[in-house]
């Protein structure tokens, strides 16, 4: 297993990091798994000998049981080099103070975490959503008390647009409090809008990303064609949206060409794109047995050969959307790093 350091951090973690959203099963979750305890306890403990050293959760995932359930599958006493990262943003309650990034919300959302987690300290602590009503200075003051009480040890957002994830960063640079180090984020061949603001973001203000869904919900994983919607689909379950289908199934083509020429899994060789993609520190891997889980984890040894990754970027290539192919046009020779991660071959 590869451990990168998270963004301008100190902190390393795996490439791979366990997914928990299935566990529990409760309420809209079910449709995405109903992993139980002792099942849990299997899969993390194959993840722990495999090198996956993070964890990754949220107070919403099935109303808190997910968290509930790392805690009693850790038995409440966390191995030295185990990590958890949780969430908080989403509504949990009825009550007018059940959702948002307040500071009330927020720092409540945290300690019952950490109860239900049965620790003394969230590693990674995620903003889950943007809020528009709550000030953000309020929230980043928020984080800086949690982080400053022993709670929190570094925090991150997710599902953030570019400018909220600046004016976040400006606000923790000009008040001296804890900054992003880490951004959790919908990423895949399919879905590839992160690379026109948030990986270039990720990239200039060294910010690690993770990666939520890295099979687009199992629709890049090679089991599912054109006429067979996949399991989550069936159950209800929405995400991520596709506007494109033709375009999603010649990648899922490909994908499958090159796993069965290379005797792997789609799945595998759609992580392993990801993997080589810059920022990106670690996938949020979930299965719904510990079949694909052993599957996905296979993906942290493969690496791709110039030619696949170049058939993966061909196929799937978005848009080269204004101000992107103006800059292409009259201001390549000054391009950055940060620059240089939107793919603007296709020109």
């Amino acid at each position: 297993m590869e451990y990168r350091t998270l963004g301008r951090s100190g902190l390393k973690v795996s490439t791979l990091t366990m997914g928990t959203m299935t566990f529990g099963g409760a309420g809209a979750f079910a449709a995405v798994g109903k992993t139980d305890l002792a099942e849990a306890k299997r899969m993390i403990d194959m993840c722990i000998d495999a090198g996956i050293n993070l964890i990754d959760t949220a107070n919403v995932y099935s109303n808190g049981i997910s968290e509930e359930i790392i805690g009693e599958a850790l038995g409440g006493k966390r191995k030295a080099d185990v990590l958890i990262a949780s969430k908080a943003r989403m509504r949990i309650g009825s009550g007018p103070n059940d959702e948002g990034l307040s500071r009330h919300h927020l720092i409540r959302e945290c300690e019952r975490s950490l109860k239900r987690l049965k620790t003394d300290v969230i590693d990674i602590y995620f903003l889950h959503e943007w809020d528009g009503v709550t000030p953000l200075e309020e929230t980043m003051a928020a984080l800086d008390t949690l982080v400053g009480q022993g709670k929190v040890r570094y925090v991150g957002c997710s599902n953030y647009s570019g400018w909220q994830v600046m004016k976040g960063l400006g606000i923790s640079d000009r008040s001296h409090q804890p900054r992003f180090v880490t951004q959790q984020i919908h990423y895949t061949l399919e879905a590839r809008e992160a690379e026109y603001e948030l990986l270039p973001i990720s990239v200039d203000q060294g910010l690690g990303v993770l990666v939520w869904s890295p099979l687009a919900g199992g629709l890049l994983s090679g089991k599912y064609h054109r006429d067979s919607p996949t399991a989550r689909q069936v159950g209800g379950w929405s995400e991520p949206p596709i506007r494109d289908e033709d375009r999603l199934w010649r990648i899922v083509d490909v994908l499958n060409e090159i796993g069965k020429a290379r005797g792997v899994s789609a799945a595998q060789v759609a992580l392993a794109w990801l993997l080589g993609r810059p920022a990106v520190a670690s996938l949020v891997i979930g299965a719904r047995n510990e079949t694909q889980l052993k599957d996905n984890i296979a993906a942290a040894s493969l690496t791709l050969s110039f030619d696949e990754r170049q058939r993966l970027d061909a196929v799937s290539r978005p848009p080269v959307l204004y101000p992107y192919w103006h800059q292409q046009f009259t201001a390549k020779e000054r391009f950055g790093a940060a620059d240089l991660v939107l793919d603007r071959s296709g020109l």
